[in-house]
């Protein structure tokens, strides 16, 4: 049992103030002794002392805001810890290279990456998914939650403004970090969505591939397709002899070196986003075990109800007594 304000429990002992306090009399006698006893009158004048002490209990713990404590059960359900990585550059708030349609310029890369985890995620119930967006650099969105209230907020707002840089490496690494303390449910996963890709050290990315293998989770690509942008599965492209190969191939092939599992997409619209999106969500349906929390009850009102129960219960006993000396 919990209280939202636990200091006006204080107040409890002023409950029994009916019936350590007796009542005073309308009318007076010289002689009680010459009265007979009447224990039918002794029993309900203390039972109205009872009501009495009852609607002052419950109006005290009314007031404290009583409420039964949060539980955790566990369930067996299908789904996955889900990392959410969005590239939040300024070229994602461009249009698909193929988006447009009869040279109208079509949904932005941002929009559309938005729209479409929100309809993942609302198709997904029993999932944990945190929250990862960077550009210069990474930024903690939402820790891994069963919140579907607080996932979806924390997409709306990947919407905001942009940098240009593209620090591929600091999102995935922050993504790892949500891991770290959450036991593993049997599936896991980073998904990592961007239009662009950036260099990464040998350091980092021995630490990247370290990590991975460590918290066994596998990552997902989605490349949103630059306009006039070469394509990480194009058989057409040549290296130069003296020159680094281009970002997005060079960071292709270091994912293909993970030893956990690894999957790359392209989408040049909504579309085939959509269908990258679609095959992720098929492909992370497994059987897990999660904790599902059980909010606690509020019995402020159930308290409220039972005080004014006693309180009518009592004005109807004064309203015959007063009736009563009336007739008399």
């Amino acid at each position: 049992m919990g209280f939202n304000h636990p200091y006006v429990l204080w107040l409890l002992p002023l409950a029994l103030l009916p019936i350590l306090l007796e009542r005073s009399h309308s009318r007076s006698y010289s002689w009680l002794s010459m009265l007979p006893k009447d224990p039918l009158s002794n029993l309900v004048g203390f039972l109205l002392k009872v009501l009495a002490t009852i609607s002052l209990f419950c109006i005290i713990m009314g007031l404290s805001g009583p409420h039964s404590l949060e539980q955790q059960v566990e369930r067996i359900g299908v789904g996955a810890q889900i990392a959410i990585v969005l590239d939040r550059s300024a070229s994602m708030d461009d249009a698909f290279s193929g988006g447009g349609v009869n040279g109208q310029v079509g949904e932005t890369k941002s929009v559309a990456a938005s729209r479409l985890m929100t309809e993942f995620v609302n198709a997904r119930q029993n999932d944990m998914i945190g929250v990862i967006t960077f550009s210069n650099s990474a930024m903690y969105v939402l820790p891994l939650t069963e919140s579907r209230e607080a996932v979806l907020a924390a997409i709306r707002a990947t919407a905001g403004n942009s940098l240009f840089q593209t620090n591929i490496g600091g999102g995935l690494t922050s993504a790892v970090s949500l891991f770290e303390n959450v036991p593993d449910s049997g599936s896991r996963a980073i998904i990592l969505l961007s239009d662009g890709a950036g260099r990464m050290g040998a350091e980092a990315q021995q630490k990247l591939r370290d990590w991975l293998q460590r918290y066994n989770i596998s990552l997902y690509w989605i490349v949103l397709r630059q306009p006039g942008g070469i394509s990480i599965f194009g058989e057409k492209y040549v290296q130069q002899d003296d020159g680094p190969l281009p970002v997005e191939i060079e960071l292709y092939e270091y994912f293909k070196t993970l030893r956990t599992p690894f999957n790359a997409y392209e989408a040049e619209d909504p579309t085939s986003l959509a269908t990258a999106i679609a095959d992720i969500n098929q492909k992370e349906k497994k059987p897990i075990k999660y904790m599902e929390r059980i909010p606690g009850k509020d019995f402020t009102q159930l308290c409220y109800f039972i005080a004014a129960l006693m309180i009518a219960l009592l004005l109807g006993v004064k309203y015959l007594e007063v009736r009563t000396w009336r007739s008399a």
